[in-house]
């Protein structure tokens, strides 16, 4: 099991307690809904319960991948699920990883909490996958608080997709930063 301890936030392994949580953050009507690729459908009932299940094998069996692919950001003093951290390839191939973060309480935000729990992420990765050089953050102009949080950790303005993603029947820019491994470690 991987427990990384910050100040305000850990990222862990999921557990058992989550599920419940995290299935009421997925439903329909909450906040970070709004923010996080509202321009993606959104997860079906069914499609939940299979994430749920894998879950379910994942912590029976504490067969987690390595590295993780996702994590669990909890409030450190009551372990409570706030949100995830993710990772996914762009490109296997030459080592191109991108990252992500929900939190999924809206008293949460504006906090230091995904300050806090995306820069343990990112020292989790760059630790954990020595053959990657860069990660990305890819989001939308409409998520002013996901922008300044890339810019506030580092992330340099790399490419903007003008008019690319379309929220609430108006067009958007997609947005794609960037941190190389040698800014991360200088920052650090």
């Amino acid at each position: 099991m991987i427990r990384l301890d910050g100040t305000h936030i850990t990222l862990r392994d999921w557990t058992l307690a989550d599920l419940p949580v995290y299935l009421e953050w997925n439903l329909p009507g909450h906040p970070w809904q709004d923010l996080d690729g509202p321009y993606y459908p959104r997860a079906t009932e069914v499609e939940l319960m299979n994430k749920m299940e894998q879950l379910k094998v994942q912590i029976a069996t504490q067969q987690f991948p390595f590295p993780r692919t996702s994590m669990v950001i909890a409030e450190a003093v009551s372990n409570r699920l706030l949100g995830n951290v993710t990772w996914y390839w762009l490109s296997k191939e030459t080592n191109w990883v991108a990252i992500g973060i929900v939190l999924y309480d809206h008293n949460c935000w504006g906090k230091g909490f995904g300050f806090e729990a995306l820069g343990q992420w990112i020292d989790y990765l760059f630790e954990s996958m020595p053959s990657i050089v860069r990660l990305d953050l890819r989001t939308w102009s409409g998520n002013i608080g996901m922008m300044r949080l890339a810019e506030k950790l580092g992330f340099q303005l790399e490419a903007r997709f003008r008019k690319a993603r379309i929220v609430g029947g108006l067009y958007f820019d997609g947005m794609g930063y960037g941190i190389l491994r040698e800014e991360w470690d200088d920052r650090r």
